[in-house]
């Protein structure tokens, strides 16, 4: 007899399950939600897409999203659910694969070597760190330096305490607070159009071992939540700026506020066909920020970037007090085609 009307008898038998194991629902809920927000950030990363906030943002530490995938795979477990036992694996096997570097391997230019040299960039955080990136300057005696957010005190800083016989050829852009920037060189520089941006982006054209080599510093704004435009469009900027140069002699350091988990900072490498210092040296996954702060949730979006006339013999990510990001400090040859 059908006693509730829907002319199937009931199982009464799984109704009974249910209510005695409730949790099992619990955890399939869970975990379908926990998957389901790390599909969207990895399918994102699949289709070479940053999508909209929160997807930029959490782009940036992709490689963190294996925790709760991790987690929801095991809530697939505990509910019995099958179709989310399959769909866990599956999404911390891409997870997992886009944790590898990214860029092909390169082969050692070709051609006599012209100079070796080496590039230090460091965001100093509103100029709080220039008394250590000054200390660190004077250690390491990098010949080339980018500073981003080099505030009014750092840039009298660099002026007072760097001699002019070290570093005499500069490229300063004086304001306050994040927006200044500054590139000093040891090289003859000649300064080019700088990049429209809100942050100072100077460029210039550095002889070195009788080449021309551009140069350009890189600081777009950061994806801030439900404001991500200046930043696409700027670090777009940057990706244009390579395209006009692709072929020349480059070199582009600064701060990204990009991973190489952004497609917008993968178009950059190969709109330039440039490369990755870091990725280069086996460090692709090295943190330079949030370098302040004892927390996992970090990622690399400091970088100096050349084009395939240069060898990287070496890469150091530096820890300077004051600032949220770590310095890098890059080695490198330039070869003669």
């Amino acid at each position: 007899m059908d006693t509730l009307g829907t002319g199937t008898v009931p199982d009464w038998s799984v109704i009974e399950g249910r209510r005695r194991h409730p949790w099992r629902w619990v955890s399939g809920v869970l975990g379908g939600l926990l998957l389901a927000g790390v599909s969207v950030v990895v399918g994102c990363r699949a289709a070479d897409s940053d999508g909209v906030t929160p997807v930029p943002q959490a782009l940036a530490f992709l490689p963190w999203l294996l925790v709760p995938g991790g987690a929801g795979l095991a809530l697939g477990v505990l509910a019995r659910w099958r179709t989310g036992m399959v769909w866990g694996v599956v999404v911390l096997a891409v997870t997992g694969w886009y944790t590898q570097p990214y860029g092909a391997a390169v082969t050692r230019p070709g051609g006599a070597i012209l100079a070796e040299f080496q590039v230090l960039t460091s965001n100093t955080e509103f100029g709080w760190a220039t008394d250590d990136l000054i200390a660190t300057v004077k250690r390491e005696k990098p010949d080339l330096v980018f500073v981003e957010e080099c505030s009014f005190r750092c840039a009298d800083a660099l002026a007072a305490e760097l001699p002019k016989a070290d570093y005499p050829y500069r490229d300063v852009v004086r304001e306050d607070g994040s927006a200044g920037s500054a590139i000093l060189s040891r090289f003859p520089l000649r300064a080019v159009e700088p990049i429209e941006s809100v942050m100072a982006m100077p460029g210039a054209v550095v002889t070195v071992g009788g080449r021309d080599v551009r140069i350009q510093l890189a600081h777009p704004s950061p994806p801030l939540p439900g404001d991500e435009g200046k930043w696409r469009q700027e670090l777009g900027r940057v990706r244009e700026f390579a395209r006009t140069v692709k072929g020349q002699s480059v070199i582009v350091a600064g701060d990204f506020n990009a991973s190489q988990d952004h497609a917008l900072f993968r178009s950059v490498l190969d709109a330039g066909a440039l490369h990755d210092s870091a990725r280069l040296t086996g460090q692709s996954r090295a943190y330079s920020w949030p370098a302040d702060r004892t927390t996992p949730l970090r990622t690399q979006i400091d970088h100096v970037l050349v084009s395939g006339d240069f060898k990287v013999s070496s890469a150091r990510f530096l820890t300077l007090r004051g600032t949220d990001h770590r310095a890098l400090l890059v080695r490198v040859g330039l070869y003669g085609g």
